[in-house]
């Protein structure tokens, strides 16, 4: 799938291979939208394609968190005052689960993971004017983390996201990329 991906916000140091998508963050990347902080910021990478209609993606996400605020994840954009990023972020001295909605101005829901925050499955449904998401610590179980709603859009830009907006070289790989049609499960499915 990383096939059909495209760079927002190249990084300088990233490699495609076998294993997956090797990325080393540059300095002071983030994607943030005024609340709290005041400012904006649309400088994070991504590697995503386009899709139209609804749709499931899910990815793996490998790091070691050391600074604060280093984050990787999976993002779902449609511009830069509508998106979401999820994953992983460094908070209070923790490998916390997170997730930034933004539609207009971001929020950040943030807490505690169970499983191995270095190693991390992510899965993001989109249809109907919502969002679906979750996180999985072995790919196979997959609590909910967050629904809400999200805008409809004709296209959507989903991929692997990564930024440090306090430094630069957080090394992160990604693989087990996929987006397809929505699985269609029931809420409460943990498959």
């Amino acid at each position: 799938m990383f096939d059909a991906c495209e760079w927002l916000n190249e990084p300088k140091s990233w490699s495609l291979g076998e294993d997956g998508l090797d990325v080393v963050t540059d300095d002071r990347t983030d994607f943030w939208r005024e609340t709290h902080y005041g400012f904006s910021r649309h400088s994070g990478h991504v590697f995503g394609l386009q899709r139209s209609g609804p749709f499931t993606a899910s990815l793996r996400v490998r790091a070691a968190y050391e600074h604060l605020y280093d984050q990787a994840g999976l993002m779902v954009r449609i511009d830069e005052a509508h998106w979401i990023k999820a994953g992983i972020e460094l908070s209070d001295g923790a490998a916390c689960l997170g997730s930034v909605l933004t539609v207009g101005q971001s929020d950040w829901a943030t807490g505690p993971f169970a499983g191995d925050p270095t190693d991390i499955f992510l899965r993001v449904t989109i249809g109907e004017g919502v969002l679906r998401l979750q996180a999985s610590g072995d790919g196979t179980t997959w609590p909910l983390v967050r629904l809400a709603p999200f805008p409809r859009a004709e296209r959507y830009f989903v991929g692997p996201m990564c930024c440090t907006p306090e430094r630069s070289g957080l090394k992160v790989c990604f693989s087990d990329f996929k987006v397809s049609a929505p699985l269609g499960k029931d809420l409460h499915d943990l498959t």
